[in-house]
């Protein structure tokens, strides 16, 4: 994954990462030497989101399958957390 230095996006600004997005999905922008943030395109976002929410949902459903979940009420529920 390639980087673009805060300095070059200040000297550059949204050009830099435009061209960088143009050959990889994503972009790390370092500061002072250090990975901090990673952008990319909304397409390549909705893709990680619908990802991220597929397996949530295959998780939950292996959950089911195997029995573990609790049935109850709403009041059950808060009861069980004031337990906690």
């Amino acid at each position: 994954m390639s980087h673009i230095s805060a300095n070059d996006l200040k000297i550059k600004g949204i050009s830099a990462i435009e061209a960088m997005l143009a050959t990889q999905p994503e972009a790390v922008i370092s500061v002072r030497g250090k990975e901090r943030f990673v952008v990319m395109d909304m397409d390549h976002y909705h893709y990680l989101r619908e990802c991220e929410l597929e397996s949530a949902l295959a998780q939950t459903r292996a959950d089911i399958a195997e029995g573990r979940f609790i049935s109850g009420s709403a009041e059950d529920h808060l009861t069980r957390l004031k337990a906690a």
